[in-house]
């Protein structure tokens, strides 16, 4: 399954919520992305349907280890681009807001030779 921006966007938030809270709820989740619980409910029941996470009968959200990977890759992007925008003198408000859609089309090739070549700066 494909997944898009949005469905990348509910991963991240749910690995950052568990590393912050250790257990997670859709509540936690409409919070932490300003949506709706409507619309975290569509995206739990699409990421679950997909494989990606599990839903335990507290209503506790769980990553599958194909939805951690995801979840692991999108965010190893954001911090990393919001680093690069925040060290380039961007608002760090704006660095966050621009890393998170950096991080949904930069392709794998660019950003290990982009992650290549920020290691040889430092």
């Amino acid at each position: 399954m494909k997944l898009h921006a949005s469905g990348e966007d509910y991963l991240e938030a749910i690995l950052v919520l568990q590393r912050q809270k250790g257990m997670v709820r859709s509540v936690d989740v409409a919070r932490h992305l300003e949506v709706t619980k409507p619309s975290v409910c569509n995206a739990v029941a699409t990421l679950r349907d997909g494989g990606f996470l599990t839903m335990d009968e507290d209503y506790s959200l769980h990553l599958t280890d194909v939805g951690r990977e995801v979840a692991e890759q999108t965010y190893e992007k954001h911090r990393f681009f919001t680093d690069r925008l925040i060290e380039a003198g961007v608002d760090p408000d704006t660095a966050e807001r621009d890393a998170c859609r950096i991080e949904h089309v930069i392709s794998d090739e660019s950003f290990r030779c982009l992650k290549a070549a920020a290691k040889l700066k430092s």
